[in-house]
């Protein structure tokens, strides 16, 4: 029996009248529940993650992970509309979520529906929708992995216009400290630590990692935050910065990390080395196979589940990442479709 009556854009619908903010995302994760329920599909939740699997599910197959995220972030204060009353206009699909990543979800939930009941794929087919992603928390893609079997390729859902991102930029923040000797800003006395950390800030700034990424590019660094000194006659002695690294596939972060270490006399500790990039190689089943479809691969500088997922994966789905975040966000009801028929065609006749 096929599943042939499931609206993907009916069920977006219904996801973006239900706040689904990252860390409150049980009301969208009980929708998920009451249709897997009303089909008969046994699912897991664990936290605000669900997941199932296909009906034939062997666990002697390789195994396909469909991910995609279920919460959003806070509305932009310039909405001019209701962001949780979803509306169809010109073709469009208004509402928070709907782009990023409202409408990638719900077409890879509409191809695993799609061949949830075949009976000869060649490989195990998991859905996840997950949560925390736009705050890359851990109760979210990176718990529900312990829980999942071993995966062999993961498909992310996020707006990628349908193109596929083979590579992404991972992140690591920095917190480094510069050191001085506080003194009488009016004497010959102490060391300046803001004039540490000008030389440590200069190297930031012009320093370019000798590894390229061939999809990705250059490693970017960039100082967000500084802060120093208590009053005018001091000569502060510590000098506190924030260094934002994005990575790239030519290096671990851990390999990034040295290297910045080995070259600044600032304290250097980060936030997290969790976030990290990941690229697939030219040559895997899934590029190839998307390469015969038309789909473009690229290198994405956008953060998503993809930097927690320690497994081969690519980033595509229908809608537009330029849309993400933005005051009345909408995505176009036939990318939706589109995103669906491609997700179908992407996977009919996969071999890993």
């Amino acid at each position: 029996m096929m599943i042939k009556d499931f609206s993907p854009v009916d069920f977006l619908k219904e996801l973006i009248e239900t706040p689904s903010l990252s860390r409150e995302e049980d009301g969208t994760r009980q929708r998920f529940a009451s249709l897997f329920a009303g089909y008969g599909i046994p699912f897991e939740v664990l936290e605000n993650n669900i997941w199932c699997k296909n009906l034939h599910y062997s666990g002697k197959k390789p195994v396909i992970l469909l991910n995609s995220h279920h919460d959003t972030v806070k509305p932009n204060a310039s909405y001019t509309r209701d962001p949780f009353t979803p509306a169809i206009e010109d073709g469009r699909l208004y509402g928070l979520g709907s782009n990023d990543a409202g409408g990638p979800l719900v077409a890879l939930l509409a191809a695993f529906l799609h061949f949830y009941h075949r009976t000869d794929l060649p490989y195990d087919l998991v859905f996840a929708a997950t949560a925390e992603e736009e705050i890359s928390g851990r109760n979210g893609i990176e718990l529900l992995l312990k829980y999942l079997p071993a995966i062999d390729l993961a498909i992310v859902g996020e707006p990628t216009l349908m193109d596929m991102a083979v590579a992404e930029k991972g992140l690591m923040v920095l917190d480094c400290t510069a050191h001085g000797i506080a003194g009488h800003a009016a004497r010959e006395e102490g060391v300046n630590a803001i004039y540490q950390a000008i030389r440590d800030i200069e190297w930031f700034r012009t320093f370019r990692f000798p590894k390229v990424s061939e999809a990705l590019g250059t490693i970017k660094m960039n100082v967000t935050v500084i802060q120093a000194g208590t009053q005018h006659n001091v000569v502060p002695d510590t000098c506190r910065f924030v260094v934002d690294v994005r990575a790239t596939d030519a290096y671990t972060l851990t390999e990034t990390l040295e290297i910045i270490r080995a070259n600044v006399s600032s304290e250097v500790m980060p936030r997290s080395v969790r976030l990290n990039p990941s690229g697939i190689p030219p040559d895997h089943p899934i590029v190839q196979r998307g390469l015969s479809l038309g789909m473009k691969p690229y290198g994405s500088p956008t953060l998503s589940d993809q930097a927690l997922i320690p497994y081969p994966s690519i980033k595509i789905g229908p809608g537009d990442s330029a849309r993400s975040h933005t005051a009345d966000e909408f995505i176009y009801v036939h990318e939706i479709i589109d995103g669906v028929e491609k997700y179908i065609a992407l996977l009919e006749g996969l071999r890993l």
